[in-house]
């Protein structure tokens, strides 16, 4: 049985300008034999980058499902988190995918780093062809509909000097530092509606030279305790302090 999904996503392009969709994909095979909806049924629904909405499922058979789709008329925001990562190994980098989308980033820098194998970056797992799907899993899980933007550099060095602002302006850098003293939650809590850009390492942490760019370029070292986590629990649990941190406080 695959992932739950709680919202079916649609390309702008598989949808009528009637409003109309027939589904015969994993899609359909969700709906059918884990919603099992029948004629009349509604589902959430959501265009890639577009609105979400429902559908009515006009029919089924055959393994498809026909929907009459209505979209509402906003589109939801894109988050304002940020994520400058160094590339992980190939497989917790293909688990990374959809659980960064869930959690909500606007977009996701992949760089390279002094402990980052080269062989890294020609694995097939930082092609759109495998990472895309994943994130449109994790947008379905979390209800949303903007893709993360992914942009892959190989040159650590050229992104942090050169290509980082065309990237990212000039609002708030955060660089996941164990030794840090300032948690990153405190960090954001002081200017919630400024948009966040965070930075985690790779497995053995950024090299004094590293550190050393990042701070010329902003960065502020933040922590979430002494203990040195492994890529992907490091990336999830900052991110999801990071978001609890922009919430509105009553």
């Amino acid at each position: 049985m695959g992932p739950l999904v709680n919202l079916i996503l649609l390309e702008p392009s598989e949808v009528s300008d009637a409003g109309e969709v027939t589904l015969s994909d994993g899609r359909a095979a969700h709906m059918l034999n884990i919603l099992k909806v029948a004629p009349g049924d509604q589902v959430r629904l959501g265009l890639l980058d577009g609105p979400c909405g429902v559908g009515a499922v006009q029919s089924i058979g055959g393994g498809t499902v026909a929907l009459r789709c209505a979209f509402e008329a906003g589109v939801p925001s894109r988050p304002r988190v940020d994520l400058l990562l160094a590339v992980p190994r190939p497989k917790v980098m293909r688990r990374l995918w959809a659980q960064i989308a869930a959690l909500g980033v606007g977009q996701i820098i992949l760089t390279h780093a002094g402990r980052v194998e080269r062989n890294y970056f020609d694995t097939h797992v930082l092609t759109p062809e495998c990472y895309r799907p994943l994130l449109v899993e994790g947008l379905q899980q979390a209800r949303d509909t903007r893709l993360p933007n992914v942009s892959i550099h190989r040159r650590f060095k050229v992104l942090i000097e050169d290509d980082l602002d065309g990237l990212f302006g000039s609002e708030r850098r955060l660089v996941a530092d164990p030794a840090a003293a300032r948690p990153a939650g405190a960090a954001v809590r002081e200017g919630m509606e400024t948009r966040t850009l965070l930075a985690v390492g790779p497995e053995g942490g950024w090299s004094d030279f590293e550190r050393g760019l990042l701070a010329a370029r902003g960065f502020q070292p933040v922590g979430m305790g002494p203990r040195t986590l492994r890529t992907d629990t490091a990336c999830i649990a900052l991110l999801a302090l990071v978001h609890d941190a922009m919430k509105p406080r009553v």
